[in-house]
């Protein structure tokens, strides 16, 4: 049997965030204004688009990781590169497809996510950083140029 929180006496946000969140939406539900935590609630709210943003970025850094991978170690392509490129891509594109508003901070999601991924390339293949541009490639290239193993 499900208890139902208390959204009188809800728990507190810091000692059960559990609870907390499901004695706030029992209030919201409820039109119950003053038992809503505005505050935490907001702060929530926030944290839910900053982790799409982060879901958003997180696929381009692994995204262009491989495709500098691919661009810098034509001997050790292969099927699990390409394929990476593929679910990273379509990762990108679910991302954005359901948070369109993210769509304007692109240009910024690049820009970090691709200087994580230079470092990362870098370590990766044991090459020197510098052997990475030191500006992402376009939209075209990440979005849609072949990368097939042979």
């Amino acid at each position: 049997m499900n208890k139902m929180v208390s959204i009188k006496h809800p728990p507190d946000y810091e000692a059960d965030g559990y609870g907390w969140a499901m004695a706030q939406a029992e209030a919201i539900r409820a039109r119950d204004f003053d038992a809503i935590d505005w505050d935490n609630v907001a702060e929530e709210i926030e944290s839910v688009g900053k982790s799409e943003s982060g879901a958003l970025e997180s696929a381009l850094r692994v995204l262009m990781m491989h495709i500098l991978k691919w661009q810098y170690q034509p001997d050790r392509r292969g099927v699990s590169w390409a394929l990476s490129i593929r679910n990273q891509r379509q990762e990108f594109e679910d991302v954005l497809e359901v948070n369109p508003s993210l769509k304007p901070k692109r240009e910024d999601l690049l820009r970090r996510a691709y200087r994580r991924s230079r470092i990362e390339a870098a370590q990766e293949t044991g090459l020197p950083l510098s052997t990475f541009p030191e500006n992402p490639p376009d939209w075209q290239t990440i979005l849609n140029a072949p990368f097939e193993a042979e």
